[in-house]
């Protein structure tokens, strides 16, 4: 392959990483957003500040894989757009709310504390569950009947479920006490209602996208492909063992929760994207045909050659510097 055919897909990669380092990143507060309305008044603080050092900065993750996308992809825009406009204007709404929500909960008047408590919960759900909505409009290229609507609409219930799951999984990491040990149960009752979902997903989607069909069962790509469902069963086996076993837990042990979670996302990420390679609009557009020419991808990947490993470095900064387990959140 020559550069020019190579510099589309190196572009598609990087939107790829963004996207999925935003999924896992930014769903785990995602998560801990959905669950908050499950602690007490001091686990709430607690919950919140788990997740205060790193919420915001998750978010970059987002714009980098959507200004790759608006920059490299243009052709994609309308088609992605057209059909999304909705349920992404509900995600930044419901972004912009857990934003609002997070600094005046602990700012606000006590007596308003729980209504921005709740307004945490809802922005949330509203960015959890659209983020599902598109995904799912997303695999089956975007199709309005009767099957594609039910279809999205079980991914916009399987995601924030899952993003519970993560941010049970952050929870126990990053606490302890009495709060790990709820999280320890919000997780147990996250984890089957996942696992059933992710089956009967992987079983609707060669149904909703034929296409997926050959690139999966052929022979042999069809072993060649089996150690993914296989990790993801594994990953998920790892999860419910350590859950039932506090003794792992107490022994520190408890990350492997939220490792094994952020492991079942990735193995999700890279069966998408093998299943649609090389579209970028499934059915409709590969990734050379929404690309802007080549002399253009090449001021842009100069661009993306120094940003994108400034966000790398400063996200394992970041990370570094504020690890170790969760105090309650106050601001002096």
């Amino acid at each position: 392959m020559t550069w020019a055919e190579w510099l589309p897909l190196i572009f598609m990669a990087v939107m790829g990483l963004a996207l999925l380092a935003y999924v896992v990143l930014d769903g785990y507060d995602l998560g801990v957003g959905l669950l908050l309305p499950l602690g007490d008044n001091g686990q709430k603080d607690t919950m919140v500040a788990s997740i205060g050092p790193f919420w915001d900065a998750n978010e970059t993750w987002l714009v980098l894989g959507v200004g790759v996308l608006l920059v490299a992809f243009p052709m994609a825009l309308a088609p992605v757009f057209q059909t999304l406009y909705l349920p992404v204007a509900l995600m930044l709404i419901g972004l912009i709310l857990r934003g609002v929500a997070f600094d005046f909960r602990v700012k606000a008047p006590l007596p308003y504390k729980a209504f921005w408590n709740r307004a945490f919960f809802v922005g949330s759900l509203m960015a959890s569950a659209s983020q599902g909505w598109m995904l799912g409009s997303y695999i089956t290229g975007f199709d309005t009947g009767a099957l594609g609507l039910a279809f999205s609409l079980g991914i916009a219930l399987t995601l924030p479920a899952a993003y519970v799951l993560l941010g049970a999984g952050w929870l126990i990491m990053k606490t302890e006490g009495a709060l790990q040990q709820r999280a320890v149960v919000w997780a147990r009752r996250a984890l089957w209602p996942v696992a059933v979902a992710l089956v009967a997903i992987s079983g609707a989607t060669p149904l909703v996208n034929p296409a997926v069909i050959d690139k999966w069962f052929s022979v042999p790509l069809v072993f060649a492909l089996l150690p993914v469902p296989l990790a993801c069963a594994a990953s998920l086996f790892a999860v419910r063992w350590v859950l039932t076993h506090p003794e792992i837990i107490r022994a520190g042990h408890g990350w492997v929760v939220f490792v094994a979670t952020v492991l079942i996302f990735v193995l999700a990420f890279f069966g998408l994207a093998y299943s649609i390679y090389p579209d970028i609009v499934i059915g409709r557009m590969t990734v050379w045909q929404a690309a802007i020419g080549t002399a253009s991808l090449n001021v842009v990947f100069v661009g993306v050659a120094i940003t994108l490993p400034v966000i790398i470095a400063y996200t394992i900064f970041m990370y570094h510097v504020f690890w170790g387990k969760a105090r309650e959140l106050t601001y002096k």
